[in-house]
């Protein structure tokens, strides 16, 4: 593994951008203008066009980069390795086609590669500027950048919106699962795989880019429980990865059994009334163990919107509690073992 991660210091590592896109739209095209404007036109772009209806592709080929196009859609998983197989960058930089990087982003990438040559692996954060306006868009996004500007440097994950890995320790260690065939948990299995195998990732709280999702409650609780909650629950028992970091702080999985004991003493209420006081204890203790987030929102957003952060983070503990649940049961029901992964060539 060593030999993998050294590099010689005379000469600066060089990266490639790989971005998989499927009818990518309004943010596809803003995302391509700041690659434009803050991309070097000597740094290698490659776009995989994964089926799709609209003219991402056209869009891809017209700012020069280089385009991979396949008529049917097999998931960012496999677009990504397809990408990574053509690159020849040091550093492979995935980026979501709905994110736009900043002025300083790709310098920040290779610098940290450089400054720590112990690292295989960096991930970013989204900014707390989200593109989209509405109260979905801004509250899940927000909470995504808290979650990692308050995790350890010491990362236990990938993340495929903004991550970057040494492309000789993404080969070797078999690329994304391309079992995966909606955009699920893919970068976390990755990210599993590449510290079982004793490299290191870093969350680099600097590295920034803007998340221009626009959430709606249907896609948002979709998105939350069936693509990333319950398959990420059976990679947690798969692997034994329970840290206590980002989603799995320890006050996060208390949080859940607060929230649950809270819905069944609001129940018991209605014919024992002193279970009333109860409810509104748990209520207090959720209200304390999570204050730093909703700190986090008032300074950023306010009273009002505060409110509603609160209704939907512990909405957010009852989905992920059903979602544990039913994960739980798959993994132990199917037995399921380690997908085999094959590596995608163009």
């Amino acid at each position: 593994m060593s030999s993998i991660l050294e590099t010689s210091s005379l000469e600066r590592l060089t990266i490639s951008i790989v971005i998989p896109v499927h009818n990518g739209g309004a943010s596809f095209r803003k995302c391509l203008s700041h690659l434009k404007r803050f991309v070097p036109q000597s740094t290698e772009i490659i776009i995989v066009v994964d089926g799709g209806t609209d003219d991402s592709a056209q869009l891809a080929q017209a700012s020069g980069a280089t385009v991979l196009q396949f008529p049917t859609a097999s998931g960012p998983a496999r677009a990504r390795n397809i990408g990574a197989n053509a690159a020849h960058g040091d550093i492979l930089f995935f980026v979501d086609a709905d994110v736009t990087i900043g002025a300083d982003t790709l310098d920040q990438v290779i610098s940290t590669f450089e400054q720590h040559s112990e690292i295989a692996a960096l991930i970013g954060s989204y900014d707390d500027t989200p593109g989209a306006s509405n109260f979905l868009s801004q509250y899940k996004n927000l909470f995504h950048h808290h979650t990692h500007q308050t995790g350890c440097d010491d990362a236990s994950t990938f993340w495929g919106a903004c991550g970057a890995i040494r492309r000789e320790v993404f080969l070797a260690i078999g690329g994304f699962d391309e079992s995966y065939r909606d955009p699920s948990v893919e970068d976390i299995e990755l990210g599993y795989r590449l510290k079982r195998a004793g490299y290191k990732i870093r969350l680099c709280k600097t590295v920034q880019v803007k998340h221009l999702k626009h959430w709606k409650p249907v896609s948002l609780l979709r998105a939350e429980i069936f693509y990333r909650a319950i398959p990420w629950t059976e990679l947690l028992w798969r692997d034994r990865q329970f840290n206590n970091d980002l989603n799995l702080k320890t006050s996060s999985r208390a949080s859940l059994l607060l929230t649950y004991g809270l819905l069944i003493a609001l129940t018991t209420a209605w014919w024992q009334g002193w279970a009333l006081a109860i409810a509104v204890s748990f209520g207090v203790l959720l209200l304390l163990m999570n204050q730093s987030v909703y700190r986090f929102f008032y300074q950023k957003r306010g009273g009002w919107f505060t409110l509603g952060v609160i209704f939907w983070h512990w909405l957010y503990f009852f989905y992920g509690g059903i979602a544990f649940a039913i994960g739980t049961g798959r993994y132990f029901l199917s037995k399921r073992k380690v997908p085999q992964r094959r590596f995608s060539q163009a």
